[in-house]
């Protein structure tokens, strides 16, 4: 993100001097961009001990980080699929992206740059395959009509352990799917003219849910007990959650083995080293409280790692905070164009050339991530549920805009008229059935149906499903995993006025429609309210 310490204005003139590879040749770009994959790699169990990584073996990653920068501060600028992918594609914060600040009714403004087509007209050959925009990519979406969509050879891969596990044998399955993503990168490379340099999106969906139980030990061997004492705290530490976690950390194992297949490619066109490889997901975990659509790290930390060897010094972790809007700005300026100033991010191509390891730019001390609305019927009153945040070293402050409102969306005894929990069942494979906003999961199930009448557990149903205060303030040097909200000790009063500030200045000169005028521009149509209630059926 940039530094809001320094005026927008000069920012931007710094953005628009000289680009840092205007020099160099042009490298190539791939960015593998992994769906709902958040910061679970053996990369980070190797710096940060007693996490869910010290289970997960990401081979291609880590080398990837080995060879290249390793950051341990990256985070989306908003922990939903559309408004993450519109402002690491446009390179500015979501709320300044039009309808692509919402999930649901999308829809990309052309008046808006987006990089992968600054870099067309610059002479890239661009193209994607598996999922960029979360509507797909119609001709206003920000790949544009010219871009092609690289998968004739098929999208099985997206659903990576339902495939496998009707196989007769896991092996045979699971090499299939690299061979489909094999084929599908190969043909995108055989599409270049010449030695022109290309920009290319792998966006598989598998660690987006539904995958199948138990998929995590069947598949890739893990055990779901050697979890016991490694689950964020917002979770329950039962045999249920650790199997439904071990079987998303064995979907990022997948997508870690299709990265592979990439990587192999790559070094046959003698190129890999002229390849710029960005690495890094779109937001936390699904269907576990505190992770996707939340502002917590749980939701909107992510794993990132970059690999350029002409340029970029390797073996180095990096703590310089990075929002994922950078990325556009960094693609640009690698590209060897002038960087648009309606970018908010900004280039990390200061960091990544250095050969420093931990702080190398201090004034990247803080990200702001944010978030409006999910999916359009999880409350019953159609509405957003707006927050926005700011994460530094040491603290997280969020301001719920809205409290009144469902975090995850009404359900039994939530604010909806009162009704019985839907079945476990019912729960696990319908996000609709309750709290909309959580996606459907053995997880969800199991803490609506056994944590809300117990003392001792009824935190859990809490963190899952509760309303929470206007602000939130969370101690990092004592609570990582921040479930103690400290806002409202006095002791922490001047920390909680000085982020609040900081915040809302951002806010402000950004033009974040949640606090310019009276601040209800998301809460109106096209952006909330009934518009996508399904019309009803007309009688025959």
């Amino acid at each position: 993100m940039l530094n809001h310490s320094v005026p927008i204005f000069l920012t931007s003139l710094l953005l628009l001097s000289c680009p840092a590879a205007a020099e160099t040749s042009r490298p190539n770009i791939l960015f593998a961009f992994a769906d709902d994959w958040g910061r679970y790699a053996s990369a980070y169990a190797a710096i940060e001990k007693g996490g869910p990584s010290d289970i997960v073996n990401t081979p291609n990653f880590d080398r990837i980080a080995k060879e290249g920068v390793l950051f341990t501060n990256a985070f989306v600028n908003a922990p939903s699929c559309t408004p993450c992918r519109s402002s690491l594609l446009s390179g500015q914060y979501f709320w300044r992206t039009g309808r692509g600040a919402i999930l649901q009714g999308a829809i990309w403004d052309e008046n808006i740059p987006s990089y992968p087509l600054i870099l067309q007209k610059a002479g890239y050959h661009i193209g994607h395959t598996y999922k960029v925009w979360s509507p797909g990519s119609p001709a206003n979406a920000p790949y544009g009509a010219r871009a092609t969509s690289y998968g004739k050879k098929g999208s099985k891969f997206n659903g990576f352990s339902q495939f496998v596990d009707r196989q007769d044998d896991a092996e045979v399955g699971k090499n299939t799917l690299l061979n489909e993503v094999r084929g599908n990168f190969t043909d995108f490379l055989a599409d270049r003219e010449g030695d022109q340099p290309f920009c290319y999106w792998w966006g598989p969906t598998n660690c987006h849910r539904k995958w199948i139980q138990g998929s995590g030990k069947k598949l890739w061997g893990l055990n779901p007990d050697d979890l016991k004492g490694k689950l964020p705290a917002c979770l329950p530490d039962v045999p249920i959650v650790r199997e439904d976690f071990a079987d998303y950390l064995g979907e990022a194992m997948a997508f870690d083995a299709g990265l592979g297949v990439l990587l192999d490619e790559l070094k046959k066109t003698g190129e890999i080293d002229n390849t710029i490889i960005v690495v890094s997901g779109d937001h936390g975990a699904p269907g576990f409280p505190n992770g996707k659509c939340n502002l917590y790290d749980f939701g909107t930390h992510v794993p990132l790692s970059v690999r350029w060897p002409k340029q970029v010094p390797g073996d180095r972790v990096v703590h310089d905070f990075v929002c994922l809007p950078d990325l556009a700005a960094t693609f640009v300026d690698a590209g060897g164009e002038v960087v648009p100033q309606v970018m908010t991010g900004k280039s990390l191509l200061p960091v990544l050339m250095s050969d420093k390891s931990g702080v190398v730019d201090p004034m990247r001390d803080s990200v702001i991530t944010g978030r409006e609305r999910h999916v359009a019927r999880a409350r019953t009153d159609w509405m957003p549920y707006p927050q926005r945040a700011i994460r530094t070293k040491n603290f997280l402050y969020i301001r719920n805009f809205k409290p009144d409102r469902w975090p995850m969306g009404t359900g039994p005894g939530y604010g909806a008229p009162a009704a019985e929990m839907p079945t476990f069942e019912a729960l696990r494979e319908n996000t609709f059935a309750a709290f909309g906003d959580l996606d459907g999961s053995p997880t969800k199930a199991w803490i609506a149906l056994n944590c809300e009448n117990d003392p001792e557990q009824r935190k859990y149903f809490d963190f899952a499903f509760a309303r929470r205060p206007e602000e939130e303030l969370y101690d990092l040097k004592v609570d990582s995993h921040q479930v103690y909200n400290v806002a409202a000790e006095d002791r922490y009063a001047k920390v909680k006025s000085d982020l609040s500030t900081r915040l809302m200045q951002v806010l402000e000169e950004t033009g974040d429609p949640r606090v310019t005028g009276d601040g209800s521009t998301f809460d109106k149509p096209p952006f909330a309210t009934e518009w996508q209630r399904p019309a009803p059926r007309k009688k025959k």
